[in-house]
């Protein structure tokens, strides 16, 4: 079992940065994929970033590319999300997950999660 617990969502206006915190604790050593999700009520959730924890090797989906950035420091057992250039549509809820993955083919933000946070709300206003 691992728990997840994500912080440093806020209201930041359009074109501001932020960066998400997800603190992992419990059986650690059995996950090697992290990710971002994200979600706003009534749609489906979105893959947003995923690491691989092996290589550091990195996943996102098209919308973020170039404005945000995942990271790991494994040692602190933290995983970061540093979104920049916000825009309205990056207002979600967002989680953090992770899971075992044999190799970074299967660490992408498409692929299913096991463990997830109950999530951080980031509101962007124009």
């Amino acid at each position: 079992q691992v728990e997840l617990v994500e912080s440093g969502g806020a209201s930041v206006q359009a074109g501001g940065s932020l960066r998400l915190s997800c603190a992992a604790d419990g059986y650690t050593n059995g996950v090697n994929c992290m990710g971002w999700f994200r979600q706003v009520p009534g749609k489906e959730r979105e893959g947003v970033a995923a690491i691989y924890s092996s290589d550091g090797s990195a996943d996102y989906a098209d919308s973020v590319k170039g404005r945000f950035t995942i990271s790991q420091d494994t040692v602190k057992k933290q995983t970061y999300l540093q979104m920049t250039d916000l825009n309205v549509e990056d207002t979600a809820k967002y989680y953090c997950a992770t899971k075992w993955a044999p190799s970074d083919r299967l660490c992408k933000v498409r692929s299913p999660f096991l463990y997830w946070g109950q999530g951080t709300e980031v509101t962007v206003s124009s």
